[in-house]
């Protein structure tokens, strides 16, 4: 029978390196998916995964075993993606201004249409709280009460941006298509 996932977390956080590269062995794919489907580059996906990777030792001692522990890593992951794109956002400011950065994050966003097909492209133009919620729920496949809990929000916010999501996602259609 398989070692279930939070007795190998807590084994883990008491530095069982046995214990962390089953884990790891077990939700590489899950986390650079998820960061895949955050970022919407591969790239990015690669880096930020080898970052969470590198920085999970050291988080697991903060786990404490209150949720699943499937839904504290994507807790893990998602706030990576949001300290990554904080962080770019910060480091393009600083160096090209406001103006620049605007520009730039448009051509950004016009490459990676190129590069995937349609939805991808639409899901890199929601902002990131709905980018979240999908990657979680339609990506991830968890329930709304499982993206809710990661995301810190309420089930009822989880709901209303995916009904966002729905309305935004049908509006970009019909402006692509003219109708």
């Amino acid at each position: 029978m398989e070692t279930p996932d939070e007795s190998l977390a807590t084994a883990a956080a008491s530095g069982d390196r046995a214990a962390f590269g089953a884990l790891l062995a077990r939700h590489y794919d899950r986390v650079f998916g998820l960061a895949y489907r955050l970022t919407g580059s591969r790239a990015e996906a690669e880096d930020l995964t080898q970052d969470i990777c590198a920085a999970l030792p050291a988080k697991l001692r903060s786990w404490r075993g209150e949720a699943r522990f499937t839904t504290w890593l994507y807790r893990v992951t998602v706030n990576a993606a949001h300290d990554r794109r904080r962080r770019m956002a910060t480091h393009l400011r600083a160096a090209n201004g406001w103006g620049d950065w605007e520009i730039a994050r448009q051509d950004e966003m016009h490459e990676a249409r190129a590069a995937q097909d349609w939805l991808a492209s639409a899901m890199a133009r929601l902002p990131p709280d709905l980018r979240d919620t999908v990657a979680l729920t339609l990506g991830e496949e968890l329930t709304q009460g499982e993206a809710a809990l990661v995301l810190g929000v309420s089930e009822g916010t989880v709901a209303w941006r995916m009904s966002e999501v729905r309305k935004r996602l049908r509006a970009m259609a019909a402006e692509e298509t003219g109708t």
